[in-house]
């Protein structure tokens, strides 16, 4: 009769990671937008999965110091808005300074509105826009998104994911209503000159 062995027993095996918790942690070292397809195919799960753990995650994040960010196609993890005093002041961050009233009445336009050409902006404005805009380019609140099916083919404008993260939202629907006016007919025929 052989005399019974004490081995150790084995250590069990950790459950897998839940969907959610897969996307936070590629969100996580992503440090950029991703689309909904990339993360399918990372994880090689089915879209309609990951977009129903990405909605889970979004909703655990919400009263937390992270947040998912929605930019058309694109998501990203990113700090909460109400924390970026106390971010700012741990990476030793000055302000940038601010932006001046013309420059946010561009932006606003923009993202109320978009894609917009630099014409249709002035438009609605009444006034050029063209150092304004080249100003929120050169910030990366704006970008270009294309061009119009016109004569002369303008460039249309957007807002960029870093606009998200500046004003705290964490996608386009999150902005506040407001009523920005659409260029006139006759505003649009400028474009084509």
């Amino acid at each position: 009769m052989t005399a019974p062995t004490n081995q150790p027993a084995l250590p069990e095996m950790p459950a897998p990671p839940a969907p959610v918790q897969l996307i936070e942690s590629l969100l996580f070292v992503a440090g950029e937008p991703v689309t909904l397809a990339q993360l399918a195919r990372a994880l090689d799960m089915p879209a309609d999965v990951v977009a129903g753990a990405l909605d889970e995650l979004e909703r655990q994040c919400a009263g937390r110091g992270v947040r998912v960010q929605r930019h058309g196609a694109h998501v990203q993890l990113v700090s909460a808005p109400e924390s970026a005093r106390a971010i700012a002041r741990f990476l030793g961050v000055q302000a940038s300074g601010r932006l001046s009233p013309a420059a946010l009445e561009v932006l606003a336009i923009i993202a109320y509105r978009q894609p917009l050409t630099r014409a249709q902006v002035d438009a609605i404005r009444g006034v050029d826009s063209s150092g304004t805009l080249r100003a929120l380019l050169a910030r990366d609140l704006v970008a270009e998104a294309g061009r119009l099916e016109t004569v002369g083919r303008p460039i249309l404008y957007a807002t960029t994911p870093l606009f998200l993260q500046q004003f705290g939202l964490t996608s386009l629907s999150a902005l506040p209503p407001m009523e920005i006016p659409l260029p006139s007919v006759d505003d649009q025929a400028i474009e084509g000159q």
